[in-house]
């Protein structure tokens, strides 16, 4: 002992395990006290750049909505082409939008890489012939162009973990050849102001709600899914979705002097009536707590509506019952744009259209009132269209849930 106190007066304080002291807790205090301050520097910093990007952006606000509405209408599909396809046809489009959705949340990517990735698509299938058997692998490219231009460079998928995804129907080579092949066609034009960056515009003014925000993303990507809205430019659907989102939430509409609340009562109201049929794996999505359950507030904002006209279309009661009527629910509280009214929710299905599991044929189930008109149960979609059985060109086929695989030929 009398050694080590002659080396530490001769050589000062020894961090190691060979000397006995009692100071160590000293250097860690230290340490965690120098790791505190770097934070705390970090965040001041982080403070310092938003506020310089919110006066920037301040200053350029009128110049960047002007580009994005430019960029817009340069970027938009052409539904008339998509029409005049040969193989692909439009009710095969739920089918590979469930899947883009499930890889989107299965790769944790950002709400405006899906939007980019689906108008990637439909550009795409807007100046090429798509056939049958690569209408996924034209998605799966979409997917990877959109995630790699605006996501987070850790959670950008693989060629490897999307031919899994794709049970290994299509080559390593495949992959890189469409997402080539998109590239060219564009004209590596890939910058789309999506449905996000308008409604990050339109929710900067306000309060930060999340329930609104998860809302209207919910009512947006429902949009994806049918193709009325394919042509409507993703400004006027991120105010007509936020708009129909705040009424169902009960919240108070943004004034019509701002752009925010210039919304387009058409689109809000054909959005409306698409609540009731939402696809299943879009719902089952938003049901969880992270996304704020909307998809299960929209199912009792729809049933409560439901009532509503059923008490409406009731006869009259004898007026000892008037007590009672006068305690029913006001239509009137909630503000903005009004959901129309259907008469028989309980009809109808909350879980998408009718489909077999194997894909069908356009000409077999070229209406949709088909399913309706006969009763049929609704089922899962799978994860894509099923092609057309061809000798040189074998298919996965759907059975009991899985893919049965033959090797595939390019």
């Amino acid at each position: 002992m009398a050694y080590q106190q002659q080396t530490q007066s001769r050589y000062g304080h020894c961090d190691s395990f060979f000397v006995d002291t009692h100071n160590d807790g000293i250097y860690a205090v230290r340490a965690e006290q120098r790791e505190r301050a770097r934070a705390i520097a970090r965040m001041q910093q982080r403070a310092i750049a938003e506020e310089l990007s919110r006066l920037t952006s301040d200053e350029y606000q009128e110049d960047i909505m002007d580009h994005m509405e430019h960029m817009e209408s340069q970027t938009m599909p052409d539904v008339n082409s998509i029409d005049i396809q040969t193989e692909i046809q439009w009710f095969m489009r739920p089918y590979l939008l469930d899947f883009l959705v499930e890889a989107h949340a299965a790769f944790q990517l950002l709400p405006e890489t899906l939007f980019l990735a689906v108008n990637l698509l439909d550009r795409y299938c807007s100046r090429r012939v798509v056939y049958k058997r690569h209408y996924q692998l034209v998605g799966c490219a979409a997917l990877l162009i959109a995630a790699k231009y605006g996501d987070r460079k850790d959670r950008v998928p693989t060629v490897r973990e999307l031919k899994s995804m794709c049970c290994s129907l299509y080559d390593d080579e495949m992959f890189t050849q469409m997402e080539w092949h998109v590239l060219q066609t564009l004209n590596w034009i890939i910058g789309h102001p999506t449905v996000d960056a308008f409604l990050q515009l339109a929710l900067y003014e306000a309060a930060y709600d999340p329930e609104v925000e998860h809302m209207t993303l919910y009512i947006a990507e429902i949009a994806l899914f049918h193709k009325e809205f394919v042509s409507t430019r993703p400004s006027v659907l991120a105010r007509s979705a936020l708009a129909l989102a705040r009424c169902i939430l009960s919240r108070n509409q943004s004034k019509q002097s701002d752009w925010a609340g210039a919304y387009d009562p058409v689109t809000v109201l054909n959005l409306s009536n698409h609540l009731y049929q939402p696809s299943q794996v879009l719902s089952r999505k938003y049901a969880s707590l992270h996304l704020s359950s909307v998809s299960t507030t929209v199912d009792e904002f729809l049933q409560r509506q439901a009532q509503i006209t059923r008490r409406a279309a009731a006869p009259p009661s004898p007026p000892a019952t008037l007590q009672s009527e006068e305690r029913k629910p006001n239509t009137d509280t909630y503000l903005g744009p009004q959901t129309p009214q259907k008469n028989h929710y309980s009809a109808v299905m909350q879980h998408g259209c009718l489909t077999p599991p194997i894909t069908p044929e356009n000409e077999q189930f070229g209406d949709s009132n088909i399913g309706k008109s006969q009763g049929l149960l609704p089922r899962l979609y799978p994860s894509t269209p099923t092609p057309v059985p061809d000798v040189h060109h074998p298919q996965p086929q759907y059975y009991n849930g899985q893919y049965i695989h033959a090797q595939h030929v390019q």
